[in-house]
């Protein structure tokens, strides 16, 4: 086996110190001449040297890390959120360590403890944690702050936020503009917050117009393509004339099971979905969503847990993204 190059490989060969192969590598090159700097990077190419990390991370106290917790690495929103937090956090010299929870107790804690011992500086949660206060005291026992978005519970600390409530509220003008009044919800087996909000958005707007949206009409299944499909047959029971998707998974797996029923969109049924993927310009007909701002949204994290990081003592911090209606092609004007 190749023996690892060390930084005393790189000082014999380069004939200088140590310590200068260290302040060169650190951005200290200043103090240093032209020549020697130059001959110390071309050594490192050459040999193909790395700093150990480790070491790195025990001079500095830091591993120069972030950890994010997601509920679902999968999911296309969370692929560009997670996009946003590494663009921001790489452009200042740190790296994301980045989990999928699934919404699951244990691992959300086997990847709470092992972001401790990798040194994380700091955690963004998106995913929706079981236990705030158990995770607030470990964090803060270890002198890692925290910022908490998406589906992650409120709590007193910094904030990403996006109006879950006006999307659900945009939602249901939408739909009654277009003669919409019998419609079925298809929701999450286990909503999270901000899920229930979308939700309490949308009914509160029915329930104002005198219409009302019985309990049989919300049908629950899991957050994802499949659950889309099967929840189809329940979903199309009581006749409605459109349904809303609590996300855009869901939406999508309900397209093949409306299209299996022999029912098209929009002329049989409508659909509007949530969180505007990018694959909902891309089935057919294109579908009706709110666009939330996921990559600004991970930009955003990214931001004030770094600003945190950098200052403990900082006043808690709140970033409010927009949303929007996108108007696609998946709903029909009934209104005669």
């Amino acid at each position: 086996m190749t023996k690892k190059v060390t930084i005393t490989d790189l000082a014999k060969r380069a004939n200088v110190s140590v310590t200068t192969v260290s302040q060169i590598l650190n951005g200290k090159d200043d103090r240093f001449s032209e020549k020697t700097v130059k001959k110390v990077h071309q050594l490192q190419k050459e040999m193909g040297y790395v700093p150990d990390f480790n070491a790195q991370s025990l001079i500095r106290r830091s591993g120069r890390t972030i950890g994010v917790l997601v509920p679902n690495i999968n999911n296309p929103f969370f692929s560009h959120f997670l996009r946003g937090i590494e663009s921001v956090a790489m452009d200042n010299g740190y790296i994301p360590l980045i989990f999928g929870s699934n919404n699951n107790q244990k691992l959300e804690s086997y990847y709470l403890f092992e972001s401790i011992r990798r040194a994380a500086d700091g955690m963004i949660i998106a995913s929706a944690i079981s236990d705030v206060s158990y995770i607030d005291n470990i964090l803060n026992q270890n002198g890692i702050p925290y910022l908490l978005t998406d589906q992650a519970p409120v709590a007193d600390g910094d904030q990403v936020d996006v109006n879950n409530y006006h999307g659900g509220e945009l939602l249901a003008n939408y739909l009654i503009q277009k003669g919409h009044q019998r419609v079925t919800v298809v929701t999450d087996q286990h909503p999270t917050l901000n899920l229930k909000q979308r939700l309490t958005g949308f009914l509160d707007v029915f329930r104002s117009h005198g219409l009302s949206i019985a309990d049989e009409q919300i049908v629950e299944t899991e957050l994802t393509k499949l659950g889309g499909y099967h929840a189809t047959k329940q979903a199309l029971t009581h006749h409605p004339t459109a349904i809303f998707a609590l996300n855009d998974e869901i939406a999508i797996g309900l397209y093949r099971g409306i299209h299996e029923a022999g029912l098209r969109i929009p002329d049989d049924i409508s659909i509007v979905g949530y969180d505007d993927i990018d694959l909902t310009e891309y089935v057919t007909p294109t579908l009706t969503t709110i666009h939330q701002p996921s990559f600004e949204m991970g930009e955003s994290a990214a931001k004030l847990i770094l600003k945190r990081i950098q200052d403990r003592d900082r006043p808690f911090q709140s970033v409010s993204l927009p949303i929007e209606l996108v108007e696609r092609e998946s709903v029909k004007n009934i209104n005669s």
